[in-house]
């Protein structure tokens, strides 16, 4: 039996709940094509199944910032999921800010234990800077899901350099969670 993965791509192509901008960069799309990529490379792996929130670029999910977390919630629930993977990028008014977190509901559980393999993975793939594993109770994805629950903020698409490989790496950000997938459940890369 394949391990079930739900992809969440954070935030909707336009309107409500719609991502954060930079550089001519938005947070939706870099999530969306990520999140394919990562569905593509699990679903290529027999040990996995992936599925995605958004399966197009432009699917909108809810009718407002909140109905659209928990349809993105419900779809991973009602699978049901094994382990969920929002996938973010971040943004900060201080343009020097950059870097890769990942969020859990809290310390010592599977979520942070995914969280410690997939944050280095990463940041060892795409040469972004380490900021660590950090917990997050209040956010509703983590809070409202049946299974393990990670938000990946891939990098700050309001730092310059963080923002090129947001725009040209997109494939690598989602090998390096697939690599941090594989080393949380002792898997060598098959092939």
């Amino acid at each position: 039996m394949p391990i079930r993965i739900f992809i969440d791509q954070g935030h909707n192509p336009s309107g409500f709940n719609a991502g954060a901008e930079g550089f001519g960069l938005r947070e939706q799309d870099i999530t969306y094509q990520v999140g394919m990529y990562l569905a593509n490379i699990l679903n290529d792996d027999p040990r996995f199944e992936a599925r995605t929130s958004r399966t197009t670029p432009e699917q909108v999910l809810g009718y407002s910032n909140t109905t659209s977390l928990a349809e993105r919630v419900r779809l991973a629930n009602s699978w049901p999921a094994n382990y969920f993977i929002s996938i973010h990028c971040n943004a900060n008014d201080n343009p020097a800010i950059n870097g890769t977190e990942c969020y859990v509901f809290q310390n010592y559980t599977q979520s942070y234990y995914l969280a410690e393999r997939i944050l280095p993975a990463i940041v060892n793939r795409v040469g972004t800077r380490n900021n660590g594993v950090r917990i997050n109770p209040s956010l509703y994805v983590l809070r409202r899901t049946n299974m393990p629950a990670v938000l990946v903020e891939l990098a700050y698409i309001t730092n310059y350099e963080d923002a090129q490989k947001l725009g040209s790496r997109q494939y690598d950000f989602a090998y390096g969670i697939y690599q941090g997938l594989l080393d949380y459940f002792g898997f060598s890369v098959l092939g």
